[in-house]
């Protein structure tokens, strides 16, 4: 047997030991009591990530024999066969029965109609660490590819040189199910990173900042060049959801890995903040918006952004920390609320300058949600923030001007995801004491199970602590409104990977479902049709139902595209009606691009119970 093919059998033979070695005993993961509390340090600013260098060096007789690229792919089998080795599958598969064991007893005392329940858990091929719901249906999930299997260590690519530093993309299609054919592969443009080896991969797109534009499109920016406990890379790309393809632009002036991006009201969108190519530690001032002046915004499906550039804006945003969130509200102002008190700035994208706002009352927070409050007829004028500390259970609302603290969630937490509902209360999903500690220290998968219970927002104000999800989500959690008004969770390969129930199938991920109280209360209203043609601002149209009589309002929701706690799109607008006419309902849209900015929107009749139809697709914004 030559050399090569020793080698090759090893690695096998190393691969076949390690998935015994997965079916061997052991011991199951206790979860405590649902009172259990733990007040811990405050989160450090950053997140808690671990060098991984350059991935596992290959061996000198490897390499001669095979080439420096196939040796350092038996490297990193090695170094997977070492992670099921020091978390075997019987340790994943007994903490996945465990959740699924508490979470049906803890879900006992909640009754779907007052609290809603988790009905579906099953498998994703991505980590979904980004998500976004899409104009056509479905969501789009991308992240980065797993280089460990062990959830005790790091388990992306942060710090990771070459080949290995790789992103991916996924489709998941609501109409076709739960199952493996309802995924569809949309993997990132090839590009050559400015890493100093400039091997071809799938972009490493991952902990980049994304929005809307008018045309439904995604605008992806930013990413993790690797190295220097990450750095920022200058990509920017479109993800078409008519196409289901990705597009390159031109690159922006500066890199950026953990940035923030809104969309404006006149449709461009505003890219501010992340770590900048000099790596973990320089986060850029540079404030830059897609597409540039000189370039037209792209309003119609076939307009596909292709090669087009962004520009700097006079104005800086010295963030010191990454992800901040941004909103456009009523004014058509860019509201920048940054994770340090002191770093709250309102930002004119026309004149393009910068102004203080009041310090907030809270210090530090860490990664946690914003939401911008429904306000009625009008777009939002009022900021809500909630979440970062684990010490803090009080939210804090930003409205004309000064900032007042509101009715406190039951307990603080990091890492959540809090969501505007079609019936305008909110949801909370999600949490944790910290990045990548779930109460018991940092990568340690066992969990305090208060941080897996939801909290709801009704129309006063007033939280309530509500069911169980199955696993706790705490860093790279994600959560979003369907158009069918269910709630899709996912996110946090830490937990995915540590309840896994095969770590060697394509299955890396999994998705919850939850179900709105509302969706347990009887009929729902019927939508039978809306206008399929773009509306303007201030326009009449009407809607036809087979049920008029039910119909107490109607409203749209903005689709969230969301990663790390911050979703900038969210938006909730009561339409005016103008009348009823048989099975025709006569309504108007928002006044203005800065109460809707444009783009599409999922329009929902809602009863008197708060019951809400299945949504229609509408689109805002002719000139």
């Amino acid at each position: 047997m030559s050399r090569a093919h020793r080698s090759a059998a090893a690695a096998v033979w190393l691969i076949a030991s390690a998935l015994a070695l997965g079916a061997a005993p052991a011991q199951a993961l206790t979860v405590p009591g649902a009172t259990a509390r733990h007040e811990g340090p405050a989160p450090d600013g950053h997140p808690a990530v671990r060098a991984e260098g350059a991935g596992p060096a290959p061996r000198a007789d490897e390499a001669a024999a095979l080439g420096a690229e196939h040796a350092r792919t038996h490297a990193r089998l090695r170094e997977a066969v070492k992670g099921t080795q020091g978390y075997p599958q019987a340790k994943r598969t007994a903490s996945l029965a465990a959740h699924e064991k508490s979470q049906l007893k803890a879900n006992e005392a909640f009754a779907a109609a007052e609290y809603g329940r988790f009905t579906r858990f099953f498998p994703s091929p991505d980590f979904g660490v980004h998500v976004a719901q899409l104009p056509t249906g479905k969501v789009l999930l991308f992240s980065f590819e797993r280089v460990e299997a062990d959830p005790t260590k790091e388990t992306g690519p942060t710090s990771t040189v070459g080949r290995t530093n790789a992103g991916r993309g996924y489709l998941w299609d609501p109409a076709r199910g739960t199952g493996a054919d309802a995924f569809k592969k949309v993997a990132p443009p090839v590009v050559l990173m400015p890493d100093g080896g400039y091997a071809p991969r799938p972009a490493p797109f991952f902990c980049a900042g994304h929005a809307y534009l008018p045309n439904g499109m995604v605008g992806v920016f930013g990413g993790n060049v690797g190295g220097k406990g990450g750095s920022g890379a200058k990509l920017s790309f479109v993800f078409d959801p008519w196409t289901e393809n990705w597009y390159r632009n031109r690159d922006m002036a500066v890199g950026r890995w953990y940035p923030s991006a809104v969309t404006a009201a006149d449709g461009r969108q505003i890219i501010m903040s992340g770590q900048s190519e000099r790596g973990t530690g320089t986060p850029t001032p540079v404030v830059e918006r897609f597409p540039a002046l000189r370039h037209p915004v792209p309003r119609r499906p076939f307009d596909i952004p292709v090669d087009l550039s962004a520009e700097r804006l006079r104005t800086d945003a010295p963030f010191r920390n990454d992800y901040p969130h941004l909103f456009s509200l009523r004014d058509g102002m860019i509201y920048g609320l940054g994770r340090d008190a002191d770093q709250q700035w309102l930002f004119d994208p026309v004149k393009e300058v910068r102004t203080d706002l009041p310090r907030r009352p809270a210090d530090f927070r860490g990664y946690g949600s914003a939401v911008p409050l429904p306000a009625g007829f009008r777009g939002p004028d009022s900021v809500l923030v909630l979440g970062g500390d684990p010490r803090d259970p009080y939210t804090y609302r930003l409205s004309g001007g000064r900032w007042t603290t509101e009715a406190p969630r039951a307990f603080g937490r990091t890492q959540d995801d809090t969501l505007i509902l079609p019936d305008g209360t909110l949801l909370t999903v999600n949490g944790a004491l910290d990045t990548r500690d779930y109460g018991h220290g940092p990568f340690k998968p066992r969990a305090d199970p208060k941080y897996r219970q939801v909290e709801l927002r009704d129309a006063g104000g007033r939280w309530r602590l509500g069911p169980a999800q199955r696993l706790p989500r705490g860093y790279h959690s994600n959560a979003l409104v369907m158009p069918d008004g269910r709630v899709m969770v996912t996110g946090d390969e830490l937990q995915q990977i540590a309840n896994d129930p095969d770590i060697d199938d394509a299955m890396d991920g999994s998705i919850e479902l939850y179900e709105p109280a509302y969706l347990h209360r009887g009929g729902r209203p019927a939508l039978d049709r809306a206008p399929a043609r773009e509306l303007g601002h201030d326009e009449a149209f009407e809607v036809l139902s087979s049920t008029p009589a039910d119909v107490a309002r109607a409203v749209l929701l903005a689709p969230s595209t969301v990663t790390h706690s911050v979703n900038t799109s969210q938006r909730h607008l009561e339409l005016r009606r103008t009348g009823t006419r048989g099975t025709a309902i006569g309504l108007r849209t928002p006044a203005t691009a800065a109460d809707a900015p444009p783009g599409y929107y999922m329009l929902f009749l809602i009863d008197a119970k708060g019951v809400p139809s299945a949504a229609k697709w509408v689109k805002l914004g002719i000139r």
